[in-house]
């Protein structure tokens, strides 16, 4: 159940391995996931959405089968890439405008870009918040228990890090599943499915820079620096939004009411009461709701 068919796109930098399903003449729809997560994570959102829209959900750079047309390009994790990545999958998709809806980096992305080009976005479903990085402040300091949660961005600051990553990616990673969805039951049982995806030969080396790179621990890939100037202006989200606060999320951090002031068009704040970091796995319902209220 859930998606009904595979395809592989080329963009400029990736070859895009996507999941989708629902006629491709419906309105479409475009679910992201995160880190360290894949696109099982929207299984029983799309078979929620597939009646009334074509939904597809591409593997991020890194994950799964999505691969790099060229074995020189800077394996970057930054910001500016996912979003860049984004709209060049739309691009080849021959996708003019779409409802996007994500979480964590995918949550990113989607913001990213309706922040940037809000003639291709229709409408935006984003999990806590205005999920974009401010790396000019990404010096200052947070809560101690806030602090606590980030251990693992700080463990991939080291080379240490990079080789637990590494040799450990399973177990590492099914640990955060785990610790950010402390309420859900099922995490340990829908992990294996997933766990495929982090064994793409570019995965350690995207993430690595990733959490390097928000830090201002490591330079960017050039080709996105006018596109990161842009996003340290922190732009504004212009589209309709709702935005899905997580009741409880095991990564801590500011409350995504916070945020209110960088959406600036249609807006609605929906509490997801007792569900984590995985929204969309954790709440399938109430995620493909919000969605469906944008089409």
């Amino acid at each position: 159940m859930g998606f009904s068919s595979t395809g592989r796109v080329a963009t400029p930098t990736l070859d895009v391995a996507y999941e989708h399903t629902g006629s491709p003449g419906a309105s479409p729809v475009i679910l992201l996931h995160g880190f360290p997560y894949d696109v099982r994570a929207y299984d029983d959102v799309a078979e929620l959405l597939a009646g009334r829209a074509w939904v597809v959900a591409p593997y991020l750079r890194g994950f799964g089968a999505t691969s790099f047309r060229d074995a020189a390009t800077p394996r970057s994790g930054q910001q500016a890439a996912l979003a860049q990545d984004l709209v060049e999958f739309m691009d080849a998709l021959g996708i003019g405008t779409a409802v996007l809806a994500g979480y964590d980096w995918g949550g990113r992305a989607a913001c990213i870009t309706a922040a940037v080009h809000p003639e291709r976005v229709r409408g935006l479903v984003t999990v806590d918040g205005y999920n974009v990085q401010d790396i000019a402040g990404a010096d200052e300091p947070a809560k101690p228990e806030w602090e606590a949660t980030f251990w693992y961005q700080y463990y991939f600051h080291s080379e240490r890090g990079r080789r637990g990553l590494d040799r450990h990616r399973e177990e590492l990673c099914a640990f955060l599943w785990r610790t950010w969805s402390p309420t859900w039951s099922g995490a340990a049982a829908a992990f294996p499915a997933s766990a495929p995806s982090l064994h793409n030969p570019d995965f350690v080396d995207v993430v690595i820079h990733s959490y390097r790179h928000r830090y201002g621990l490591a330079e960017g890939d050039p080709r996105y620096q006018g596109l990161e100037d842009l996003i340290a202006r922190q732009p504004p989200i212009t589209v309709p939004a709702v935005m899905l606060e997580t009741g409880a999320d095991g990564l801590l951090g500011p409350s995504s009411s916070g945020d209110r002031e960088q959406f600036t068009g249609p807006y609605e704040h929906r509490l997801l009461d007792g569900v984590g970091h995985n929204a969309p796995q954790e709440a399938p319902e109430a995620f493909a709701q919000a969605v469906a209220s944008l089409l």
